[in-house]
């Protein structure tokens, strides 16, 4: 994948906007419960800086991997991976006794990639993608992996199940978007994934979560 010519310092001011935004979640989501808030101001927030950095600067969508002509490819390294965390998910559920499918479950899958996508960008982006070409001595690409994934699992505090499956998603996903950088294939399975993790591994609906206050 072709450098984009990016200072450090915007690279830095990239990666503490992130960290920002992280310790936004544990204030507006965990602590205030405004989770429907938080996660549609940072969606319009972080949409409008990728907008605003596309119209400037040539060639940074496909940089940061809103790209679809490696798709396929990418698609067919996630596919197994997916296929193989349901199977474990429906297994965990069963033995806790915690699946919980309803039909909340098909809105959250459609809307869930959205928010994962997003969520994909600033971790893998610009977190795993800056460090990766920072120019600065050369990070090994098994920390920044192992970093991001530590930085993800962390987010989801204090959820043990949760921060268990981010952190082996962050290290699978490290992997594949190092080498070959698309968002698009990485945001769906984190949606689809993420959404189902919730309704059978924690025995939670991230429906009610979201959208309960305005329905009621």
């Amino acid at each position: 994948m072709e450098k984009i010519p990016i200072s450090n310092k915007r690279r830095i001011l990239e990666i503490c906007a992130v960290i920002l935004t992280a310790i936004g979640k544990f204030i507006f989501m965990d602590f205030l419960n405004w989770r429907f808030l938080f996660v549609v101001v940072s969606i319009l927030l972080w949409s409008t800086y990728i907008f605003n950095r596309s119209k400037k600067q040539k060639g940074i969508l496909k940089y940061w991997g809103f790209r679809t002509d490696n798709f396929k490819t990418v698609l067919k390294k996630v596919f197994p991976f997916g296929i193989i965390s349901i199977i474990a998910f429906l297994n965990i559920g069963f033995i806790q006794g915690t699946i919980n499918l309803t039909w909340h479950l098909i809105p959250i899958l459609i809307t869930y990639p959205i928010w994962g996508t997003i969520q994909q960008f600033l971790l893998i982006s610009l977190v795993a993608g800056n460090l990766q070409d920072l120019k600065l001595k050369e990070i090994r690409s098994s920390v920044i992996i192992l970093f991001s994934a530590m930085l993800f699992s962390i987010v989801h505090y204090p959820i043990g199940w949760l921060m268990i499956g981010t952190f082996i998603l962050a290290i699978f996903y490290g992997y594949i978007y190092l080498r070959n950088r698309n968002l698009y294939v990485l945001g769906l399975f984190h949606g689809w994934l993420g959404g189902l993790f919730y309704y059978t591994v924690l025995n939670t609906d991230p429906f009610l979560q979201t959208f309960g206050k305005l329905l009621s």
